[in-house]
């Protein structure tokens, strides 16, 4: 494994998080939740820009040509990246209060998976598919914060962290269907003093897990085992994804919400933008709504 890590953005970001990788244009887009901001960060000049969505923003996905699909606070909704227009799709869980939503993304017919967290942390959360034909379904329930997840290289696998139980979830996943079955612990840090994030799956079919007040990035093997610890100089790491130009380059948001005066002094680029080297390849950023016709398509990538 290489041994660069870099910080590539003093973006001081209260909660930076879902970060996606753009291969067509070569550039990262990743959130600031509380500030309500989607961020367009290109790597090869350093140029940052956001659009204020005007609300919470938990995750995104590419959704066409000049386009993100967003999960708000409480709603989905798309992006206009070129006039920076908001335009809502569909409202969830507005009884709920405490909750909103949080991660998600793309599987590889091009449905939009996010999920919910609740900030009382009653089990009240849930994991939600939305289908290019407009219909919503429910995946699972029970939920504390619904967060980090994807799919193995092989699409028969699918992943889900819920960060305070300390776990990440396996499932039987049927890529044709987009139904999830036989969920069991994949991996377990009961006891820790850190908690899984966002995370990202490399081609290896290794889980790059961020660790929220764990000061690094834990890959963990195809069993579940750790086998490589990237540390960092801020305690908040919060998601993870691969790009570059092989996509070889694991980019990692963190976060400085919470932190005392005292803290922030320990750990000065917290909220800031980091980029790893390694030696593995990513996988993919799949596209909202390419695959109406079941074609196994993805974001202009290789």
């Amino acid at each position: 494994m290489q041994d660069k890590l870099y910080n590539v953005l003093n973006a001081r970001a209260r909660l930076g998080e879902g970060p996606i990788w753009d291969d067509t244009e070569k550039l990262l887009y990743w959130v600031d939740i509380f500030n309500h901001r989607v961020h367009q960060f290109h790597p090869a000049s350093g140029k940052n820009v956001f659009f204020d969505v005007g609300d919470v923003v938990g995750a995104i996905a590419f959704a066409g040509a000049n386009r993100l699909i967003m999960a708000q606070r409480h709603s989905l909704a798309f992006l206009d990246i070129q006039t920076g227009t908001v335009t809502s799709i569909v409202e969830m869980e507005t009884d709920l209060l405490d909750n909103r939503f949080n991660d998600g993304k793309c599987d590889i017919q091009g449905r939009f998976w996010f999920g919910s967290m609740s900030a009382s942390e009653k089990e009240q959360a849930s994991l939600y598919r939305y289908d290019f034909d407009g219909s919503l379904q429910v995946m699972e329930t029970g939920l504390t914060v619904s967060n980090g997840l994807g799919w193995s290289p092989d699409q028969k696998t699918f992943y889900l962290t819920d960060s305070p139980k300390q776990k990440i979830y396996a499932y039987d996943f049927d890529a044709v269907t987009g139904n999830i079955s036989n969920r069991r612990i994949f991996v377990d840090l009961t006891g820790e003093s850190f908690y899984p994030d966002g995370l990202t799956i490399d081609s290896q079919g290794y889980i790059w897990s961020a660790m929220w007040n764990g000061w690094c990035v834990i890959r963990f093997s195809t069993e579940g085992q750790e086998v490589f610890r990237l540390q960092l100089p801020v305690p908040l790491v919060t998601s993870c994804t691969f790009g570059g130009e092989d996509l070889q380059i694991l980019y990692i948001t963190t976060a400085s919400i919470g932190l005392s005066q005292r803290e922030i002094e320990k750990s000065f680029n917290s909220g800031d933008l980091f980029a790893f080297n390694t030696d593995v390849m990513g996988l993919p950023t799949y596209e909202f709504n390419l695959s109406k016709r079941h074609k196994q398509v993805y974001r202009r990538s290789h």
